[in-house]
């Protein structure tokens, strides 16, 4: 379901260089990667968006008419109203830099280091920003597009872990 009418309003008026679409019914908003957390403030305090779901990214490498490397995604909705919004902030290399969004949802430490450890997204301000699924040696981001599918050789300097020893 779409977003109110006064959400985009409020956005709109408040935050300069918003894109707005609708897919299948959910409300789509890209947010330049300066005004980020002025947005997720906004949404969070003023428009009821209580719950982040989500914070994810799409390596747009080789997409046909695609205008960015990278979109990371959050997934906000808000319980009272049980409204979906999806905010998309577009980023290229070499500035893969945004600030964190641990400082208005405790649930966006985990979240930002997977983005990291995958993407190679690195969040500004994160309290705790050590990888979360690969070792701290591991130089790669495997989700990546131009990462390659059997690795880099990697998982051969690591050692064998076996459930006993763990």
């Amino acid at each position: 379901m779409p977003i109110r009418e006064a959400v985009s309003e409020v956005l709109r008026a408040r935050i300069e260089g918003l894109e707005f679409s609708e897919f299948r019914g959910r409300t789509r908003v890209v947010v330049p990667a300066g005004r980020l957390l002025d947005a997720l403030r906004l949404l969070r305090d003023e428009c009821g968006f209580d719950f982040l779901a989500d914070i994810t990214c799409v390596d747009y490498l080789n997409y046909r008419g695609a205008r960015d490397r990278f979109g990371l995604v959050y997934q906000l909705a808000s319980l009272a109203s049980n409204e979906r919004l999806v905010l998309r902030v577009p980023l290229n290399e070499p500035d893969l830099v945004v600030p964190s969004a641990t400082g208005l949802w405790e649930a966006a430490n985990w979240l930002e280091r997977e983005v990291w450890d995958m993407f190679g997204i690195r969040f500004e301000g994160h309290p705790d920003p050590r990888r979360i699924l690969l070792p701290e040696e591991f130089t790669a981001h495997p989700l990546r597009k131009d990462y390659p599918l059997q690795g880099r050789g990697e998982r051969h300097n690591f050692p064998v872990l076996r459930r006993r020893d763990a």
